[in-house]
């Protein structure tokens, strides 16, 4: 069988090479294929980050559910209404007083993660920079419902925070764990966080 298939590949290489229009045809077939994969790249690029986003907020359920182990439903009602008084009221004292009390009564929540993620992002300085670095030492694991992940978002901002900071040897470290750890990680628009970093 393989001296069979030898002898045609041999036998139509021959045949390509003495027929000079084969070889023509064979040459814009080729070229038409090459235009087609390149037409095609950013079609199959899109469709794979659609299912990267998909394959997240998968991820983010999984991780919530795990909240119900841990919760009873009065409790778990409680963590999404204090979660949800700074969703609303962003940046506001109210807001920010409610995910405090979110983090101190219940330090195993899922919506914890994105309560101090939440925290990092609406402080300044020293501040910032420990809400996010406990978002990333102990909450990594936790999503937002959209399927942003707490560990990949806490790193991104915080080695934003350095490289502000005129910290970018820090800021480096945490870009690379990010690319690393965290090839999938997305943004609440559902984009690879990964090429949003700008070093």
């Amino acid at each position: 069988m393989k001296r069979t298939i030898i002898a045609i590949f041999i036998a139509s290489a021959c045949v390509a090479q003495a027929n000079p229009k084969l070889e023509k045809r064979v040459a814009e077939l080729e070229k038409e294929v090459a235009e087609l994969k390149t037409a095609l790249a950013p079609v199959l690029a899109e469709a794979k980050e659609k299912e990267i986003a998909t394959q997240q907020r998968t991820e983010a359920k999984k991780r919530m559910r795990k909240d119900s182990d841990i919760y009873s439903r009065d409790e778990l009602r409680e963590i999404e209404k204090l979660y949800q008084v700074a969703n609303k009221q962003w940046k506001s004292q109210e807001g920010k007083d409610s995910l405090k009390e979110l983090i101190s009564k219940y330090d195993k929540a899922n919506r914890t993660g994105c309560a101090l993620l939440y925290l990092g992002q609406m402080s300044k300085g020293q501040e910032r920079e420990e809400y996010l670095k406990q978002a990333i030492d102990d909450f990594s694991d936790c999503y937002y419902g959209d399927g942003v992940q707490v560990g990949a978002y806490a790193r991104y901002y915080l080695a934003y925070h350095y490289k502000e900071s005129g910290e970018p040897n820090k800021a480096d470290k945490l870009f690379s764990e990010l690319e690393q750890k965290y090839p999938d990680a997305i943004d609440h628009n559902g984009n690879l966080l990964r090429d949003s970093i700008k070093k």
